[in-house]
């Protein structure tokens, strides 16, 4: 059965350059007044190490530490606990995936591999692509993840008819200078799926000079702000989504009905 509402606290982070400790500490310490305020806690794209040419040396078995450590802050915080680091598969000899993780108080978890890897970083050529579409239940909530770049592909995070998730939740690393694009295509992926959208961006300046300024944000089915958190800006953002006036809005203005 859907939870009426879902709290959804976001963590604007200023990510150690790989420095997964560090970065662990300073989650932990992020989400610490939070309690059991939030249904899900979410944090930016590979909050471990940043988005490191690295990543793929510094990656991490399937249930390794940051997975405990995933699993430790859900337990804490009766909370779903959602952020991508790098996980060897397994699959193939040594192969690499930026892992979203979905991790539960009880420990159990679901995961989507990033199906667009950078092709304009050494991401493409270090990590593998991911290849299957997720959505995922929690309180009820049908969630859709997805990581970074996806968002710039409408076709890969398009609902059904009718429509098969009501949030996109989506971790990344992307920079400053492309801010523009990333919150405008956080309002469009919203509007053409009617359902809420959470961005959770980084902010700071990476290991190569590269700056982030965050524009974190939750959006409505509508593209309409709910919450923000302002640019350059550490620190957590909640919102509180409603189920009801999704579905009002989608009985109203049933669009999915024509999609191709």
């Amino acid at each position: 059965m859907m939870q009426e509402h879902l709290t959804i606290a976001c963590l604007q982070q200023d990510i150690a350059w790989e420095q997964p400790d560090a970065n662990r500490r300073m989650v932990e310490e992020a989400f610490a007044p939070m309690g059991t305020e939030a249904d899900v806690l979410v944090v930016p794209e590979t909050f471990t190490t940043g988005f490191s040419d690295n990543m793929a040396a510094m990656a991490e078995p399937p249930e390794g530490e940051t997975y405990r450590f995933a699993h430790s802050m859900a337990r804490r915080h009766n909370a779903l606990f959602v952020g991508t680091w790098t996980v060897v598969t397994g699959n193939r000899d040594r192969e690499v995936v930026n892992r979203l993780h979905w991790v539960r108080p009880d420990g159990s978890y679901g995961y989507y591999d990033k199906a667009h890897t950078f092709r304009m970083s050494s991401e493409a050529s270090q990590l593998a692509r991911g290849t299957r579409r997720e959505i995922f239940e929690w309180r009820g909530w049908r969630i859709k993840p997805a990581v970074c770049y996806d968002l710039r592909f409408p076709k890969w995070l398009r609902t059904a008819n009718p429509p098969d998730y009501d949030l996109l939740l989506l971790c990344a690393n992307w920079p400053g200078s492309r801010h523009e694009a990333w919150s405008t295509l956080l309002r469009a992926r919203a509007i053409e799926n009617l359902c809420y959208v959470v961005g959770v961006n980084r902010v700071g300046t990476d290991g190569v000079g590269i700056p982030y300024e965050g524009y974190s944000a939750v959006v409505d089915f509508k593209g309409q702000d709910m919450a923000t958190l302002a640019p350059g800006q550490a620190g957590v953002v909640k919102a509180t989504l409603g189920s009801g006036p999704l579905a009002a809005f989608r009985q109203h203005w049933p669009f999915f009905l024509d999609f191709d």
